[in-house]
């Protein structure tokens, strides 16, 4: 795993050896990438942990066959000292640099599920934590096209009950509640879910927002995750 600037300088030849290794290697070529005018520190559990990536830069993660309840995000706001210990206004994960858990909402997360039910990758956009920086997550290989993309303006627009700093709360996080929570397995739609849905059609807005809001590919996708696109 490293981090490189620029993914158009990339030599094109050392790309094509990533992808020709995650394919005998039997894992996925992840393609993390801040598009963002500022620095956020990528998280990536349970494979990658953490990094600190500068405007403009990418990071490179292979990620095993059949890993699942994986999670991808930014944070924002963050301070580390030497030993990788520090903490995020947003999306932190116990105060360490490299995750070793999920994030602390509000956070944008891209989540993915790799060669499960007929050898097919699961992949979605959600919301269900809150936003924290527009997101972008979308297949590169394998002849499968169908990405997601969130970049509307959601902090700006933000209730006013679920303002946080950097980013925007889901209801679940203020209020605790099972209509919110869906902690008991039945939940539907929300005037507060209609806010994120309505902004991001395609991302997760409740727990139960599963019809229109998971993707599929065949396991052996390459992926793209791109912060402010």
């Amino acid at each position: 795993m490293f981090v490189f600037k620029s993914m158009f300088i990339f030599p094109l030849v050392l790309i094509a050896q990533f992808l020709h290794f995650t394919h005998s290697a039997e894992a996925a070529l992840f393609i993390i990438r801040n598009k963002c005018p500022y620095t956020v520190w990528a998280a990536s559990v349970p494979v990658g942990g953490g990094r600190q990536l500068n405007p403009g830069q990418n990071w490179l993660i292979q990620v095993p066959a059949g890993t699942s309840q994986a999670r991808i995000w930014a944070r924002t706001g963050c301070n580390f000292d030497g030993s990788g210990r520090g903490r995020c206004q947003t999306g932190d994960c116990n105060g360490l640099l490299r995750c070793q858990s999920y994030g602390q909402p509000p956070n944008s997360l891209a989540e993915y599920a790799l060669n499960q039910y007929n050898n097919l990758d699961f992949f979605d956009v959600s919301l269900v934590d809150g936003f924290n920086v527009p997101i972008e997550f979308s297949p590169i290989s394998n002849g499968c096209t169908r990405g997601i993309r969130c970049t509307a303006d959601i902090n700006g627009q933000c209730p006013n009950e679920l303002r946080a700093p950097g980013g925007c709360n889901n209801p679940c996080t203020v209020y605790k509640t099972d209509e919110y929570c869906c902690n008991s397995g039945n939940c539907g739609p929300t005037g507060y879910s209609t806010f994120f849905k309505d902004r991001c059609y395609d991302a997760y807005s409740y727990p139960k927002d599963d019809q229109t809001s998971t993707f599929t590919c065949q396991g052996g996708t390459n992926y793209r995750v791109v912060f402010c696109p």
